[in-house]
């Protein structure tokens, strides 16, 4: 065979890699297992629909944080699959009259999604079950977001996320929406 052949042969193999490699990345099999895992399905859907939140977006929140490693640690102290600081939870326990409360049991997946859900729910209440503020607070403080929202002006129908003044908030809020969005369409039909 000629250096041509070959490289047509070359060629095509390349091309077939790539289709293939494009089928299965794209498959939903594989983004389930490798991407969009939903470990710990029955503890969220319980808390999800306790709470009265959507459960996907407590996916989201959960790929976003931690994906999905209960063990997970910030460099700032916030501890598990929702990465909830220790103080915040100590703070929800009490709300939930939780007295057995240390900061270790917020690396167990059943209480940190439970105290997550309910911190989730109770920003979805304050700021009137709009998505975009409520996780803004969740990511960037709820002081915060009510600072901005006077600032600025915000009402409770805000939604330009574009307008999130600190960075990290603004971009926390597009993957959580992005997850949540996803795991709709993988697990939602």
């Amino acid at each position: 065979m000629g250096v041509r052949t070959w490289l047509k042969v070359l060629i095509i193999f390349i091309i077939l890699t790539a289709v293939c490699s494009y089928t299965v990345f794209k498959s939903d099999r594989f983004q389930k297992k490798y991407l969009f895992p939903f470990n710990y399905q029955d503890i969220v859907y319980h808390y999800a629909l306790e709470y009265d939140l959507n459960p996907f977006l407590v996916a989201g929140v959960i790929r976003t944080e931690s994906r999905f490693i209960a063990e997970a640690r910030s460099h700032k102290g916030a501890v598990g699959l929702m990465q909830i600081m220790p103080e915040t939870g100590h703070w929800v326990a009490e709300q939930q009259g939780y007295r057995e409360y240390s900061d270790v049991i917020l690396n167990d997946p059943l209480v940190n999604i439970w105290f997550g859900s309910w911190y989730l729910s109770s920003l979805k209440k304050e700021f009137q079950g709009n998505e975009v503020l409520f996780l803004a607070a969740y990511n960037g403080g709820r002081g915060n977001v009510k600072q901005w929202m006077r600032q600025y002006g915000w009402t409770n129908d805000f939604s330009d996320i574009e307008q999130i003044p600190f960075m990290e908030t603004r971009e926390y809020v597009k993957k959580v929406l992005y997850n949540k969005k996803r795991y709709q369409e993988l697990y939602g039909r």
